[in-house]
């Protein structure tokens, strides 16, 4: 399942901002050559494989947990034997625990992909540890839901970098129990005069900061917040104190899935932030609860299989990257993982026929209002130029003082 997944950056990050989405699906040949996104960037100049040859026998993986399973974990639950099996790769995985050791790894040349959040995608583009990826030599990317190709955290000017992997929402979950009437805005766990003080729980991320600015984009419309990840310093500070409001009323935060189911099952927590996996593991164990995306949308996260700039097995990479968003690789790690997948045909393969549409898989009216976790950086992601926005070390520094 899910780690932790957000890193807690220290540095300024010195990468800027990639372009929206846009332009041909077709293959990706040299990064330094595109139009620069909307706020100037332009990744180093590498090359794409241009054809695909004979595997190298191996590959060497960076993925979350639960990406990358060969039935250590569970015997019934093995997509990498059958890659292996297909392609003459062994499949070494390391498993990271947040995305900033996800681009450490990268950064020391040892691996070949990495399954890289939003908040990581974008430094391994600018700092060229991530090559474009020719999706012409990767058969399945066709199959991808549009709603998840060449995005501002996959692409720089209509070049792919990288393939999508899956999809998912951060929710609004509740005791229905204890909340009464049901909620259907974010406003239950932001209300300052909030009647479930010490019962709320939200996620334990500098990238939460984004939680607060998407409702202040729907509740203080004057602050102009266009982008949950473009704070100008008075929206960034509008968020900062709408956070050190709620922290009066938060009884824990979390990052550790199991930690939250169990917190909302004893009703210590009775509504907050979740994931669908979260809610699904609740509910199994007949606790009472509902979950639903509010009325002003959410955050959320979409992975993306990147291909190491300095790759010393790229034809394996690329047979894994084709592999892993197969109908039914894609179909497996979903379920197992939970998440929406990205392959439009891999729903007809999950065991549990009813599975895409919990997760909302074919929604692109639903996903339509999710924004997607990115780096927030001093350019800021929605294309002004007049003012700098806060980085993700800022919001680092804001969280540590949020939480006290």
């Amino acid at each position: 399942m899910r780690s932790t997944r957000l890193v807690i950056a220290t540095a300024a990050l010195a990468l800027a901002a990639a372009a929206c989405g846009g332009g041909s699906t077709g293959g990706s040949t040299s990064g330094g050559t595109t139009a620069p996104g909307h706020s100037g960037f332009t990744p180093p100049k590498l090359e794409a494989l241009k054809s695909l040859g004979a595997g190298e026998g191996q590959v060497n993986l960076v993925a979350w947990a639960g990406y990358a399973e060969d039935g250590s974990n569970d015997p019934k639950v093995d997509w990498v034997h059958p890659f292996e099996q297909a392609s003459g790769c062994k499949v070494n995985t390391k498993t990271a625990g947040t995305s900033d050791e996800m681009v450490n790894l990268m950064k020391t040349g040892e691996y070949d992909a990495v399954s890289a959040s939003g908040d990581a995608s974008l430094r391994l583009i600018a700092s060229g540890t991530a090559a474009p990826v020719n999706t012409d030599l990767v058969p399945n990317y066709k199959n991808v839901f549009q709603g998840l190709k060449l995005k501002p955290w996959n692409s720089v000017g209509g070049v792919a970098y990288g393939v999508p992997h899956g999809r998912g929402a951060n929710l609004l979950m509740w005791r229905t129990d204890k909340v009464t009437p049901a909620p259907d805005s974010w406003s239950v766990v932001f209300d300052p005069a909030s009647p479930y003080k010490g019962k709320l729980t939200a996620y334990d991320s500098p990238i939460y900061i984004a939680d607060a600015a998407l409702y202040l984009m729907a509740t203080k419309p004057e602050l102009g917040i266009k982008d949950p990840y473009a704070l100008d310093d008075k929206q960034f500070q509008a968020a900062v104190d709408l956070l050190k409001q709620q922290k009066q009323n938060i009884g824990e935060y979390w990052s550790d899935y199991t930690k939250a189911v169990q917190s909302f099952k004893s009703g210590d927590t009775v509504a907050g932030t979740t994931w669908q996996v979260i809610a699904n593991l609740v509910k199994a164990d007949k606790a009472p609860v509902e979950a639903a995306l509010p009325k002003e949308g959410s955050t959320g996260w979409s992975d993306t299989w990147m291909v190491a700039a300095k790759a010393k097995h790229p034809n394996c990479a690329y047979k894994w990257l084709d592999w892993i968003i197969s109908p039914k690789a894609n179909a497996q790690v979903a379920e197992w993982f939970g998440e929406a997948p990205s392959n439009s045909e891999a729903c007809a393969q999950t065991s549990d026929k009813g599975f895409c549409d919990t997760y909302h898989a074919t929604d692109e009216t639903y996903f339509s209002k999710v924004h997607f976790w990115t780096t927030p950086i001093a350019q800021c992601l929605d294309g002004r130029t007049d003012v700098k926005c806060k980085d993700y070390s800022e919001w680092t520094r804001a969280w540590t003082e949020i939480k006290g």
